[in-house]
């Protein structure tokens, strides 16, 4: 009789259900033939979309955003690009309108050389939009108190960095994030930018995140197709490692076949 492993694993992000952990970027592909067929090979249903870049109420970027409707993906428009909280939540309310969703991946850049998001900003922005009623998804550093402070203003998602956006470092700090996770045990966490490899994701997954988001280390890959692919197997990976529980770490080696009970066998002369 075949063995299901894991039943149920859907998870849920503002009362909407979805099976892939794994949210991607439109950004940066060769071409947007291979935009689509890199998010189909990941398996992801949530995709990042960007107003500035795509402005299809003027008809902008029109090739690409045909690409995007026809992966039939849930839509999270972003602010990339924005300074300021004011800045940020105009270009909301524009892709509310243009995208008809209530969600938005609230970027806030503080700092031009890491794209650093603004914790003042965000956290300002992020009750404006809260208020305006947008389902609000923030991009944010991996300070506790700023994701402790976000969630109370009335994120239910959060989105803490693992390193700087395009750098694909991975996780500089997972004490850090290790710490986020213990403290908000249910709200849940994405790890949004710094992912480079399929390792990457692994690790985060395993340390009890719910998602991953990712962009550029997919879309800037040898073979984009191939690495969505890899991307969607490690999250899921991570993600079951993480349920199964992994072995606790010793500081002496132990056999894995143990010695207590077993027959010794002796020559004799």
């Amino acid at each position: 009789m075949a063995i299901e492993i894991v039943k149920d694993d859907q998870w849920q992000l503002y009362g909407k259900r979805f099976n892939s952990r794994l949210l991607i970027g439109t950004a940066l592909y060769p071409s947007p033939q291979i935009m689509q067929q890199s998010i189909k090979a990941s398996q992801s249903q949530i995709v990042t979309v960007s107003l500035r870049r795509q402005s299809p109420e003027n008809q902008g970027g029109n090739s690409i955003w045909e690409f995007i409707k026809q992966l039939n993906c849930e839509l999270l428009p972003n602010t990339a690009g924005c300074h300021s909280a004011k800045e940020a939540i105009t270009l909301a309310q524009m892709s509310r309108e243009i995208f008809n969703t209530n969600w938005i991946k609230l970027e806030v850049i503080g700092d031009e050389y890491n794209l650093q998001p603004d914790p003042f900003g965000t956290l300002e922005a992020a009750e404006k939009l809260i208020n305006l009623g947008f389902d609000v998804f923030p991009y944010c550093t991996d300070d506790l108190v700023l994701c402790q402070r976000l969630h109370d203003v009335g994120c239910k998602v959060l989105m803490p960095w693992g390193a700087p956006i395009g750098t694909g470092r991975g996780l500089m700090n997972s004490y850090a994030l290790q710490t986020i996770r213990e403290r908000l045990p249910n709200v849940p966490l994405i790890v949004d930018a710094g992912i480079g490899k399929p390792s990457h994701a692994v690790q985060a997954m395993e340390i009890g995140y719910d998602g991953i988001l990712l962009n550029t280390a997919v879309a800037q890959a040898s073979d984009p197709i191939m690495m969505g692919q890899a991307f969607g197997e490690a999250v899921t990976a991570g993600r079951k490692g993480y349920l199964a529980g992994a072995m606790t770490k010793r500081q002496t080696a132990q056999p894995s076949t143990p010695v207590l009970g077993t027959p010794f066998w002796h020559q004799t002369n």
